[in-house]
């Protein structure tokens, strides 16, 4: 059997920087910084974060609710799923930078003059040119095409960057600030099981 499947490991902090001052410094794909930004800091699922929706976000407390996934279902249209673990709902706080960027992200939402709705749900952060929500695969999309972009320029080229990249990024960030193991497993929505296979594996 040939293993085919790509490893998503996280980014340098060099790699990280570069990335970021590309995608916001380029004429098209800025609109999505703010969108990338967040991803980078918080470590949330690609899928938590299309969920996310206005209310979600509590500038007063500098918190970020996390309750649900937006997921598609080919042709089925969208759908709202609970989150991926039981420790999955939770609440963020936000640094001055990811509050800054999700301020910019609800000044500057167009959604369709129909607000979409989806299983009760609305209030929904991003939409494409056409109205529709953006969900998971649009975002792997602008990811792929900037990552193809950045190495049609530079010699040094950029690893494949997605979604999932920003998530194993931030984790691997924040466990080597220090942060308190338990801590870390909350923000990122972790079961006990996933953070006893990753001290076991340490130990070895």
């Amino acid at each position: 059997m040939v293993n085919d499947s790509v490893r998503r490991n996280a980014l340098t902090s060099d790699q990280e920087r570069k990335f970021l001052k590309f995608v916001r410094e380029d004429k098209h794909y800025a609109r999505y910084y703010d969108g990338i930004l967040v991803l980078f800091r918080t470590g949330m699922r690609i899928s938590e974060f299309c969920g996310l929706t206005v209310s979600d976000i509590d500038f007063k407390k500098h918190t970020i609710n996390i309750e649900r996934q937006l997921q598609k279902r080919g042709r089925g249209g969208y759908y709202i799923e609970k989150t991926k673990t039981e420790n999955g709902t939770r609440v963020l706080p936000m640094t001055g930078e990811v509050e800054e960027a999700f301020r910019r992200i609800i000044s500057g939402r167009r959604p369709p003059k129909a607000e979409p709705m989806v299983d009760g749900v609305s209030g929904f952060l991003f939409f494409d040119k056409d109205g529709k929500i953006m969900y998971s695969l649009h975002w792997e999309h602008y990811f792929k095409r900037i990552c193809q972009k950045y190495n049609s320029i530079y010699k040094v080229q950029m690893p494949p960057v997605t979604p999932h990249v920003c998530r194993h990024t931030y984790c691997s960030d924040m466990a080597r600030s220090g942060m308190n193991p338990k801590t870390l497993q909350y923000l990122m929505g972790h079961g006990d099981r996933i953070f006893e296979k990753a001290r076991k594996y340490k130990e070895k």
